[in-house]
């Protein structure tokens, strides 16, 4: 049998991404869920900065505080504290925090299968 406590404040943001990501399925050793906790300040895209879908993978955000908006080919979803998002695969998104936000956002994103098969989206 395996268990973890994780504490997000103990691990380190992953590099090199546009907003702040500390991956808990990575310190939890997980192999099928991909588990992050992310910090958006007003502009920044969570977790790539394009419109983008997945293959396989099932996407989804809760929102923890702040207003997270969720761009899609159709329209733009807003999405209030206490709430989620579910992107189903090869759905075009792009997840951030409007630039005129007043504050931080927190969310935690899953996705299952934990694989990276995210691809850019092009509105033909």
């Amino acid at each position: 049998m395996g268990y973890h406590v994780v504490d997000p404040a103990d691990l380190e943001p992953e590099p090199d991404r546009p907003s702040e990501m500390r991956s808990i399925s990575e310190a939890a050793e997980m192999d099928h869920l991909g588990v992050r906790v992310y910090r958006v300040e007003p502009g920044e895209s969570i977790p790539l900065s394009g419109l983008h879908y997945h293959d396989e993978q099932e996407e989804m955000f809760y929102v923890l505080d702040g207003r997270l908006s969720v761009e899609t080919p159709d329209r733009v979803f807003n999405v209030e504290p206490g709430q989620f998002f579910v992107a189903e695969p090869e759905s075009p998104h792009r997840a951030h925090n409007a630039a005129e936000a007043d504050r931080d956002l927190r969310v935690i994103g899953m996705g299952a299968p934990s694989q990276s098969d995210g691809h850019s989206y092009e509105e033909a």
